[in-house]
């Protein structure tokens, strides 16, 4: 049952850290399942999973088990100039469940991006990288050049040269963008997140495949968020009948432990070489026997069958919702990754859900994002739904 604090209002974070966030809410100290506690004992329902890294929720017994097993070994850390078991078992185990013919590990989802980008010019030998409209592919240096959010580019300009953004509903301007001469990768979010959870059109990625193939351009698939059992399959592309040359992982790779990921087809593998490119952290012994552990949880048909299941019902449910009240102007998603848009702004709404014990985030100003845990119930879905269309009314 969730409790309810007398006051969750924002709280001002420690002076030590730098106001880069506006966090709000109480201080959380515990989880369970698909529920976040707090240190006066309240409970928040939870529908944002660490901006969906949390997918097995909190305090699961496979990343438990898979952290103390680590530990044991003594073994967190010794660089990538050595060998170690748990990231070769995690490599073969991507490998054998995809597309792809090697792995690169690094620490986060930007990361990976940054990496791709890298990848694509050395196999290429071009430089120019196009992404699309609605596209959120990270904030560093070259992956903010490539996300369509022009309040997070603009302090920080004049951005990496040689990356653009194009329209992607104008099929002519992506067929003019994309050139045989100048463009090494396109980059796409098979379900883009922070643009607003937008399923992008399955005939349209075909349309940027082809393209791609005749002009020795690379195609890369951000699933940073989408993948990894969010939309009911292992990885996104699934769905789409579309097999990218390059796919981008992290945020539940290991179950909260920084990682990301970059599967690469053999073609693009083998214009590597040591040198090119590498990392501190990234693939180490500890953070890749527990993403081992993820992914073979989240791949094991049962889970993801069950994903779907929940999906199913969510989706109607949404559909009732959307009914029920003229502020929601769209729902739609796939999975369990959801965006409800409003006719007016989200953030409101987003405050007064913590204040009935429900956690969601925006993704653009007026749009509700859902990403509960995958693990979560149908009866805790119904009860955070029922939450969302009490605040909406």
């Amino acid at each position: 049952m969730t409790i309810l604090s007398s006051g969750t209002a924002a709280t001002p974070a420690a002076p030590a850290l730098l106001d880069v966030y506006a966090r709000v809410g109480p201080l959380l100290v515990g989880g369970e399942g698909a529920e976040l506690i707090a240190a006066d004992g309240a409970r928040y329902l939870d529908f944002v999973a660490g901006i969906g890294v949390n997918a097995l929720g909190y305090n699961h017994p496979v990343i438990r088990a898979a952290l103390e097993r680590a530990a044991t070994t003594g073994i967190i850390h010794v660089s990538n100039l050595y060998r170690t078991e748990p990231g070769e078992r995690l490599a073969e185990e991507l490998v054998a469940r995809s597309f792809a013919h090697r792995v690169f590990f690094c620490n986060s989802g930007a990361e990976a991006n940054e990496a791709a980008f890298k990848f694509a010019r050395k196999w290429s030998g071009k430089s120019e990288i196009v992404a699309f409209s609605g596209s959120f592919h990270g904030r560093l240096f070259a992956t903010l050049a490539a996300t369509d959010r022009p309040d997070y580019r603009k302090p920080f300009e004049p951005l990496v040269p040689g990356i653009r953004i194009v329209a992607r509903e104008d099929w002519a301007a992506v067929d003019h963008a994309v050139s045989a001469s100048r463009t090494a990768a396109v980059i796409v979010e098979p379900v883009q997140g922070e643009g607003g959870v937008r399923l992008v059109d399955a005939e349209w990625l075909g349309f940027v495949r082809e393209l791609c193939d005749s002009r020795g351009v690379a195609v890369i698939f951000d699933e940073v968020q989408c993948g990894l059992g969010r939309t009911g399959t292992l990885f996104a592309y699934e769905q789409t009948g579309v097999v990218p040359d390059i796919l981008t992982l992290a945020k539940p790779l290991a179950g909260g432990l920084p990682m990301g990921a970059v599967l690469v087809t053999s073609a693009v593998a083998a214009a590597l070489k040591p040198g090119d490119h590498a990392t501190t952290f990234g693939g180490g012994p500890l953070v890749a026997g527990v993403a081992l552990d993820v992914v073979r949880t989240i791949a094991d048909p049962a889970f993801l069958a069950a994903v779907r299941r929940k999906a199913e019902w969510l989706e109607a449910r949404l559909a009732r919702l959307a009914t029920a009240t003229k502020r929601v102007a769209d729902v739609r998603g796939r999975g369990l990754m959801w965006g409800i848009e409003l006719t007016e702004p989200a953030t409101p709404f987003v405050s007064a859900a913590r204040e009935r014990g429900l956690l969601v985030v925006t993704a653009g100003p007026q749009v509700i994002r859902l990403l509960p845990p995958l693990v979560i119930t149908e009866a805790e879905l119904e009860r955070g739904v029922a939450i969302l269309e009490d605040v909406l009314a």
